[in-house]
């Protein structure tokens, strides 16, 4: 029981880029379990934003043609973890729509591990991260698709935007793929405002700042789209935007 509980190094991949001395006080983390019965299903949010440091242990469980819709949302604490583990039986579906925003030195990660373990089961991530300053963001998921899971469908889209050279974005999209008859892709992007994007909108009368809030507007919005609380979401994050813009001045 005591070596469960001890504290992951960075020989853990999903370890790899963490604060661990953040994350210590934090341990360990009380995983929160969500069981979606066969046909039903669920909308469940995750947001961040106070300063303190958090970590949370999502584990979801989808029963035959069950489907589950998550949205994930850090933004403002100086260390922010989720860690998101789901399994799909027959026909499920799960949507993961996530965003993470940090700035200064602050360290923001998300790590999922998505199973198709049933026929016909479909999954679809799409994460955004916006780094300033020392700041780190972290995506780290992995798709398995078990043998006999036939007919699966499986995406992942993974991006960052460094706002500043010294911010960091880490990303590693995974598939492990056992079954034969299986749709499985992922696309994974870190780099910086488009500069003719950017020239564009300025070029229409809008400032500097207001070009790259609408563009940075447009990249997170992406996470959130067909959420129950999409306007919501949408808020909070530029309000988070903002406050990182205003700081890179």
């Amino acid at each position: 029981m005591n070596a469960v509980l001890e504290l992951p190094t960075r020989r853990d991949e999903d370890f790899r880029y963490a604060d661990l001395a953040a994350l210590a006080p934090l341990w360990p983390v009380a995983v929160e379990q969500h069981t979606v019965a066969a046909g039903d299903s669920l909308a469940l949010e995750v947001i961040e934003t106070g300063s303190a440091a958090v970590a949370r242990h999502l584990a979801i469980t989808l029963a035959a043609d069950a489907s589950a819709d998550l949205r994930i949302l850090i933004a403002g604490p100086g260390y922010g973890r989720v860690a998101v583990d789901v399994t799909l039986g027959e026909g499920a579906v799960f949507t993961l729509g996530a965003a993470q925003l940090a700035g200064g030195a602050e360290t923001v990660e998300i790590v999922t591990h998505v199973s198709h373990e049933g026929l016909n089961a479909t999954s679809s991530q799409i994460v955004r991260t916006v780094v300033a300053g020392h700041a780190t963001g972290t995506y780290l998921g992995r798709i398995a698709v078990a043998r006999g899971a036939d007919g699966t469908d499986a995406e992942q889209s993974v991006r960052a935007m460094l706002l500043d050279r010294t911010a960091t974005a880490n990303a590693r999209p995974e598939l492990e793929i056992y079954a034969d008859d299986v749709k499985a892709a992922h696309g994974c992007a870190v780099g910086e405002l488009d500069a003719n994007g950017l020239f564009y909108l300025m070029s229409r009368g809008l400032p500097p700042a207001d070009a790259k809030r609408l563009m940075l507007q447009a990249f997170i919005a992406e996470a959130f789209a067909g959420a129950a609380g999409e306007a919501a979401l949408s808020e909070t994050a530029l309000a988070r935007l903002q406050a990182l813009l205003e700081h890179l001045g």
